[in-house]
């Protein structure tokens, strides 16, 4: 018997000497935690301050499975309160090895009570920021979403990650037996840094009611979907940048959801006749042409054994203005045999064809455009009018915008500003300009497009009170000669004609009812522009 409790006391003192410190750390181990602290992501807002998303407090429900002896009976009460399965918590909790597993994030304040009510050893709570949209589904695949980690993964979000997310901080604490923290126990915070809020040159009103109005029309041509950008001539600035899915059975037509591509910048389209402005403009400031010279424009011609035929009837003397009012596909193919492969292929370019427009927007697309070693016996007869090149509608937009700043491109904004942490508000600058087409080359092109619409084949997009100019768009998607034929439905243009603030373009893909560009897309401009007009407080014409 004193052999046994001597060799006892030599293990205990072997213990105290030797392993103390060891389990010294054990039980330190066992009853301090680390958790992270997520940053509270910035806010984002339109130009006059409306929250279009923002992070709200919320707590997320935490575990110490190796303080949990009742595993299936801690899953059955909880599981009805955070809305996790039962099953998918006792694997959780059966997890001795781990120190900490999620119960649930970001719960709601009322789940959070609840659960607190429990009283549950080993279940503790960290508090976490939830992303919410507040005018939800307004702009949503332009803002994008969050992951769980409020992470931005898509849209906006994730173009603009390293302003918004902030920086995640650190919490490590001791707690007792039943999960509590121990008030005189370590515990050590480092806390997490804000991200910076976003200000961006859309309008929220104007958003709206560029959703509202494409929804009702998109619906109207049953269409699969349509897209509208209106952009401010003097800036370049976004002021509303919309998306719309066409009905599908027992869903009607609506504003895209967040998962969808932001379409005016990331798909791509043929753009038909808006594409004609190009190769005019290039011979005007080429000199090659006037807007009074005449030309012999037949009704129809073959290039390489394909025909290309004009819509309407028309005399075969034309002036470039005749061309331009009636959208001659024939007359702006001789017109792009004057300039040459060469000069035309440069005009694209300069233009911004075949480049993305400098938004830096996630995904955004930079159109299909040949290289000019790569023309084939027809390039120059299908590309002045707009066929065999695709473009998204912010670069088509970008056209039109450059016409109605008297030949000068900008780079489009869709950030105004930042405001850091301390509430310092930094402002965005405007984007690069640079020069495309002389200011008599671009006015000579305001007066052609407002002929357009003042009486060619852009009569819908008149607006009372105000001069409009623009060109109409109508293009066959592929396969193009495989029935039952889809269109591309378009109409870009600016407003007042004589003093253009405002420009804007829309796109219907796949109208049924009728697919002109004239007929179907040109009236939703007019009734966008007007409402925008009158937002912005655009005097009338003289």
């Amino acid at each position: 018997m004193l052999m046994i409790f001597s060799l006892i006391g030599v293990r205990l003192v072997d213990l105290q000497a030797h392993d103390g410190q060891h389990y010294q750390q054990l039980g330190l181990d066992q009853r301090v935690h680390s958790v992270t602290l997520a940053a509270e992501r910035g806010s984002i807002f339109d130009r006059n301050g409306n929250d279009l998303a923002l992070s709200v407090s919320r707590s997320s429900i935490w575990a110490d499975p190796r303080m949990i002896d009742d595993a299936p009976g801690y899953a059955a009460r909880l599981a009805p309160l955070v809305g996790v399965d039962a099953a998918t918590l006792e694997g959780r909790f059966v997890q001795k090895n781990l120190g900490f597993v999620y119960i649930a994030r970001q719960v709601e304040p009322e789940v959070e009570r609840q659960v607190r009510a429990l009283d549950l050893p080993g279940v503790g709570f960290v508090p976490e920021s939830k992303r919410y949209y507040p005018a939800s589904p307004l702009a949503a695949p332009l803002l994008g979403w969050v992951g769980i980690d409020n992470n931005g993964l898509g849209g906006l979000e994730v173009g603009a990650e390293s302003v918004l997310a902030g920086k995640a901080g650190h919490m490590r604490v001791e707690q007792d037996a039943r999960g509590r923290n121990l008030p005189d126990g370590e515990r050590r915070v480092r806390p997490a840094e804000r991200g910076s809020d976003l200000v961006l040159t859309i309008d929220e009103s104007l958003q709206f009611e560029a959703e509202r109005v494409l929804t009702e029309e998109v619906d109207l041509a049953r269409a699969k979907g349509g897209t509208v950008v209106i952009a401010d001539v003097r800036t370049g600035d976004i002021l509303a940048m919309a998306s719309v899915d066409g009905a599908i059975t027992d869903v009607p037509a609506h504003p895209a959801y967040a998962g969808s591509n932001n379409r005016p910048l990331t798909d791509v389209f043929e753009p038909g006749s808006t594409a004609k402005v190009v190769t005019i403009a290039a011979a005007l400031e080429a000199g090659l042409i006037s807007p009074s010279t005449v030309l012999e424009v037949p009704s129809r011609i073959e290039v390489d054994g394909e025909e290309y035929a004009d819509v309407k009837s028309h005399p075969t003397a034309m002036t470039v203005a005749d061309i331009v009012r009636e959208s001659s596909n024939v007359g702006t193919i001789l017109i792009a045999r004057t300039l040459g492969e060469e000069r035309f292929d440069a005009a694209l370019r300069s233009f911004g064809f075949g480049s993305s427009t400098g938004l830096g927007f996630p995904g955004e697309a930079s159109g299909i455009l040949l290289p000019l070693d790569e023309y084939n016996a027809t390039s120059l007869a299908s590309m002045p009018i707009g066929s065999g090149i695709a473009v998204t509608a912010m670069q088509m937009l970008d056209v039109y915008l450059t016409i109605a700043n008297d030949g000068v491109a900008r780079t489009p904004r869709l950030i105004a500003a930042a405001i850091d942490a301390d509430g310092e508000r930094h402002e965005a600058k405007l984007g690069d300009t640079r020069r495309v087409v002389s200011v008599e080359t671009a006015r000579a092109m305001q007066v052609l497009l407002e002929a357009v619409v003042a009486g060619g084949t852009g009569t819908k997009a008149q607006i009372v009170g105000y001069k409009v100019a623009g060109k109409t768009g109508t293009a066959r998607k592929p396969p193009y000669d495989t029935p039952p034929y889809k269109y591309v439905a378009s109409f870009a243009g600016f407003a007042p004609a004589d003093s253009p603030h405002l420009a804007a373009i829309v796109v219907l893909d796949e109208p049924s009812n009728n697919y002109s560009g004239g007929q179907v897309a040109a009236p939703v401009f007019a009734r966008i522009m007007q409402h925008a007009l009158a937002v912005e407080h655009v005097p009338a014409s003289a």
